[in-house]
């Protein structure tokens, strides 16, 4: 069983998804680093000084040693805008794969069958004798 477990965890498609996944973990952060502390300040200073941070709708307040239970829009709306960029990110990704691979692919135009040319040939030399 060691044999056939090492066999797998070696194959080629399960270190790339290893190496997929420690760097998507590693975009994920640069990302969501991007969204909370420069896009979503400068969208909050252009919409007048809001922080999404503390966008929250409180249900409960805070009482002594019970802490407040709110829900916290702000939170998810700067969740919302990590996933649409790192959306986009995989969608532009994808996409420029797609088009490499669709390049690699282009199959060269194939020749066409010897007797489909002496046909050609046969009817291009009955045309001229006809002219």
């Amino acid at each position: 069983m060691w044999k056939e477990f090492k066999a797998f965890a070696m194959k080629g498609n399960v270190i790339d998804l290893a190496v997929a996944v420690v760097i998507g973990g590693a975009f994920g952060k640069i990302v969501t680093s991007l969204v909370n502390d420069l896009i979503m300040p400068a969208i909050g200073v252009l919409m007048g000084g809001v922080s999404f941070v503390d966008l929250k709708h409180v249900i409960t307040p805070a009482e002594g040693d019970i802490a407040e239970v709110a829900i916290r829009y702000g939170a998810f709306i700067q969740s919302m805008v990590d996933f649409v960029i790192v959306a986009f990110a995989i969608f532009l990704f994808i996409k420029l794969l797609t088009a490499r691979k669709k390049q690699e692919e282009a199959p060269a135009p194939a020749e066409p069958p010897k007797d489909l040319v002496l046909l050609e040939e046969i009817r291009d030399l009955l045309k001229r004798a006809r002219d």
